[in-house]
């Protein structure tokens, strides 16, 4: 089972680099601002799986700090995406829209 997994991950990194390889330049930032919707879903993905193995009898503390550090990684990244999109926003504005 879990070489089924590792293979899936493997495929889908090589079909992302490729996929975001041939995007233009000037597409880059607004591709970026919109994936912080996904991000959002990892944070919710991540919120659950961490609950559920915190309420399982034989779960590890460090399954439960993996996902803790999940959770943080998942955050930063919602954070930093919308700040990211606040600036590329900003700089369409004019000089008197306030």
């Amino acid at each position: 089972m879990h070489y089924i997994l590792i293979g899936v991950f493997v495929v889908s990194a090589i079909v992302g680099y490729f996929i975001i390889n041939n995007v233009p330049t000037l597409l880059h930032t607004p591709l970026m601002s919109g994936m912080n919707a996904l991000s959002g879903i990892t944070v919710i993905g991540a919120l659950a799986v961490t609950a559920v193995e915190m309420h399982k009898a034989g779960s590890t503390k460090l399954s439960i700090i993996i996902g803790a550090v999940a959770i943080v990684l998942a955050m930063i990244n919602v954070a930093g995406g919308f700040g990211i999109t606040a600036r590329m926003l900003k700089m369409f504005k004019k000089k008197g829209d306030d």
